[in-house]
């Protein structure tokens, strides 16, 4: 009984993720890749089809598989993700209507996001095994 309601726990957090992540393609402000991958995570534990499904999929089904595998982001999609989140928190640092409190707090969120994306392998061969 318990495993048969995680696993529909998980199934529809991946149905959740992948409505996210195309909202995502839609709004500039929404990522997709992040619940993408989390969609994927979530399928691999509750539908082997719809997993099989995200990890083949012709435009996201190779970053996925790579981040699966080897925790790797590649190089050109740690710079349009670099260059996104600067365009979109510029916003707020620029204009005097938000409060400096808010303005720091988005900083040290970029920058924690950055680090991490930044410290990721770019390339599957830089993995050691």
């Amino acid at each position: 009984m318990k495993s048969t309601v995680v696993r529909i726990l998980y199934l529809l957090t991946g149905y959740l993720c992948v409505l996210l992540g195309l909202i995502g393609v839609l709004l500039p402000l929404v990522p997709t890749t992040p619940f993408l991958l989390v969609a994927a995570f979530c399928f691999s534990r509750s539908s082997e089809k719809l997993h099989q499904y995200l990890i083949t999929h012709r435009i996201f089904g190779k970053l996925i598989l790579d981040w699966e595998t080897y925790g790797v982001i590649p190089f050109r999609i740690k710079l349009l993700s670099t260059s996104m989140m600067l365009l979109m928190v510029s916003y707020p640092l620029i204009f005097k209507t938000f409060h400096i409190g808010l303005k720091a707090a988005v900083v040290v969120t970029i920058l924690c996001a950055l680090a991490y994306i930044w410290t990721r392998p770019s390339e599957a061969s830089l993995v050691k095994n």
